[in-house]
Formats: structure tokens, sequence, C-alpha cells
């Protein structure tokens, strides 16, 4: 039987703005405040996923949420019907309609954690849709990322479903921008590698002193436990201090794996060579041959990896065993990463192609291409149960495209906010996805 990697890419949402939400994340507050286009980043990022879709490999969309969150608002103790709770937010408490109106779902590697049926105890797909617990605008996604993913991935049999951990610090999980998973091939037993920044129990991990680690081993460890993982399958890392106080605030702005390789950073993780032994070792008793491609600090700086996201990079597998590297346009602007990568391609090496692609919109507000997609390991059968609705075809990126041209704005700033027609723009536009995707009622305007 035949098995894929299935690219999951977010559709970027309508209320896509600059807010300078994420501290830790360098993109995100260098270009606070300053005016998006809702309307470019969706395109550019429908462009990204039909380009790979005509290059053969298997896409899907993941739907955006519903923006501004007015239930979240309520929480918080704003009155009155949405528009009087909009415009009250505005007045008293800008910062917080903000946070609420933010479109960082469009970033769905921190959607889940996803361990295919090969890894797993009872032979199913498992999803953990992760907590974002550190950042209040992302720790208001997980109920309806929850609903999207149960309606795309809903038949039983194949697919599995967990809530969230616990959204406190001692669990704080960022999905799959901290996990990987190695194998010889996507539809057999493989390797899950699983990278922590601390650990909120065991003072012996150091942990970085500027910003925050989000993701803790004890979240790490808690997913692999509901998804049935095998100890001997699944490999867990530090990611390096130091690195996350230069703004390395996920693993995937440091490395990227897929299939048998690991791409990273020389400066990426804590006792390395232990951890590429692990790999190496645990994969071979699943008859894998583990590769490992270090970047030294000489080639390329921590500095430069973050400005150009070279790591934040879809490593694809192609027919023939090579890879395929999609990286952003900054990397072609970093005359060093540039150059580097140039060497890479030319070596004869694994990594034998780069691919460029504009998502300046994205790259802007702090995610890049990697950013964007959740992988997903599927076998034909599980493929063929996944909602069809959502699987990139020509027709569906024709009606996407015409979507967004219909119900997207073209510039969006702070002020425009707190106009509450932004919020039925929305809700509109959204109505109308769902029954493109096939979704049914997953938004809370569709279900209260």
């Amino acid at each position: 039987m035949k098995s894929f990697e299935v690219n999951f890419d977010g559709l970027v949402g309508p209320t896509h703005n600059y807010g300078g939400l994420s501290y830790g994340n360098v993109a995100s507050q260098s270009n606070s405040q300053q005016s998006s286009n809702p309307k470019e980043a969706a395109l550019q990022g429908l462009a990204k996923m039909k380009a790979l879709m005509d290059m053969g490999f298997q896409q899907g969309v993941l739907a955006p949420q519903e923006r501004p969150d007015v239930a979240a608002l309520r929480r918080l103790g704003f009155a009155g019907n949405d528009a009087q709770v909009i415009q009250q937010a505005a007045k008293e408490a800008m910062p917080l309609l903000v946070a609420s109106c933010s479109a960082s779902s469009m970033w769905v590697a921190n959607a889940a954690t996803v361990s295919p049926s090969a890894d797993t105890a009872d032979g199913r797909v498992h999803f953990t849709a992760a907590n974002l617990n550190c950042k209040y605008h992302r720790s208001i996604e997980h109920p309806t990322t929850s609903r999207v993913l149960g309606a795309m991935f809903a038949d039983q049999q194949h697919f599995a479903h967990h809530a969230a951990l616990p959204a406190v610090a001692q669990f704080g999980d960022e999905g799959a921008a901290n996990h990987t998973r190695f194998c010889r091939s996507y539809g057999e037993a493989g390797v899950e590698f699983f990278v922590f920044g601390r650990s909120a129990f065991d003072t012996r991990y150091p942990a970085p002193q500027k910003y925050p680690a989000r993701q803790t081993l004890e979240a790490s460890r808690a997913v692999a436990r509901l998804h049935g993982l095998r100890d001997e399958g699944v490999v867990y890392a530090q990611q390096n201090p130091f690195v996350i106080d230069q703004g390395v605030f996920h693993n995937d702005v440091i490395a990227v794996g897929n299939g048998e390789v690991l791409f990273y950073h020389e400066d990426a993780f804590l006792e390395t060579e232990r951890m590429l032994a692990e790999l190496s070792s645990k994969l071979a008793n699943v008859g894998g041959k583990f590769q490992s491609v270090c970047v030294p600090r000489s080639a390329v700086t921590v500095d430069d990896a973050v400005r150009s996201y070279l790591f934040n990079s879809q490593l694809l597998s192609r027919p023939d065993g090579s890879m395929l590297l999609i990286v952003p346009e900054e990397c072609r602007s970093n005359a060093r990463v540039w150059q580097y990568l140039q060497g890479l391609t030319s070596s004869g090496g694994v990594i034998r192609e780069v691919k460029v692609f504009d998502l300046k919109q994205s790259m802007q507000n702090g995610g890049g291409p990697a950013c964007l997609r959740l992988r997903v390991a599927l076998n034909e059968t599980e493929l063929a149960a996944v909602n069809p609705g959502v699987i990139m075809t020509a027709s569906l990126y024709d009606s996407l495209t015409q979507w967004v041209e219909r119900h997207y704005r073209d510039r969006l700033t702070e002020s425009d906010l707190a106009d509450p027609q932004l919020l039925l723009e929305c809700r509109s536009a959204l109505d109308e996805l769902t029954q493109i995707l096939k979704l049914g009622a997953v938004y809370p305007f569709q279900i209260n």
C-alpha cells in the first residue's frame, strides 16, 4: 500500500495584521503596527499550495479561525452585542482587541502534533491540538482547531483526536513546530523527534534567560503517551537556550527534518552528538539510515538563520530519493545564506534543489514556509477517508482564489480592527468557506 506525506497549509485569515504580539519572535516584533495586506497574504499562501500540488506533492488546506474572537472578549468582561463588545474593547483595551483579531492560526505547524498509524499502539493517526498557552492570542485557538481537524479527519476507524493539554506553563505545547518524524518510508514505523525548550520540573535542564521557552519536556512526553508511541520510537532533545534568546522561538526556526534526513544549525541543540547517535540507532532498528546535514555557524550565523528563515523551510522527498528545499525569498536576499545554499545543492548531497517562494506577508509576521503547513503521513486507505473537500485540486485552488478576491481587504491597520463591519465580513467569508471545504458547522457563530 502506498503512503504519502500530505502538507495541509493554513489559509491566511481575513484579519491578517501586524500586531507585534509574539515576544521572542523577531519578525513579529520588528514589523509591529505596519499596515498589512490580508488579500495578498492569502493569495501568496495559495500560490505555494498550488505550486507544490503541480509538482506532484499531496497538498491540503486548513481553514482559518473566526476573528475577532468576540466570545474571548466577553470572557474578559466586555459586554453588549457584538459591535458594542468590539467598540468597548477598542476604547478601553486596544491590545486585547488586537489579540482577539490575530490571524496567527495561519501557522498550522502550531495547530497540533500528529503521529501516523505506523507509530501508534492502536494503528490510527493521532492528533493532539496544541494549547499554545505561552501567548494569549494563540491560546484561544485550540477549541476551533480541534473542531476543524475533527471535520477534516472524521473517520474514527482511522483517526483519533485528543484535546489540548492543560493550559498551564508546565505543559506548554506548541505542536508540530517542535516535532518531526524520521522514517525510511511514510507507511513504515519511524522515530518521532520531540524538541523542548525547558523542563517544568527537572532543574538539571538549563532555560533561556531572555525569551520564553514555549515547549516543555513534560508536554512532549504527555503527547507521546496520548499517541501510544513506543519508547524505542521516540527521541527527546533540548533546544539550545542560547539560540532561543536570539529569537529561535520554535525548533523549526533552527532545524527541519524529513524522511531519513535532519537539516540543522550547528548551535540548534544541546548534547547534539548524543542526540544524533540516538536518532541513528533507533532509526536503524526500524530499517532506516539516518543522515544529518549540519550548517556550520562559520557559514550561516544564528542571526542569519533567524532573519532568513533558512530552516523554516519545507524539506520534501523526491521520487528518486533526493530532497527539495522550499525556502522564502528572504533566503535569496541574504548573501551568506544564498551562498551556502548554492554550495549545498551542488555538493552532490541529499538536498539537490532549492525553490524560492515569495511569502513576504507571512514572513513579516514571523512565519515561513514550514510554519504554514501541518504534515500528516497517511496511507492510501487513510487518505481516502480524509474529507475530500480539503484536498487541493486545480478546481479548489480556483474556488479559493475567487473566494479571497471577493471577501478580503487589501489593507488593514490597527484602527481597522475596531470596525464592527470587519467581524461581519469575516463571518460571511467563513460561512462560505465551510461550504467550499465541506466542513459543516465548525465556527462559534455557526454553532451558537
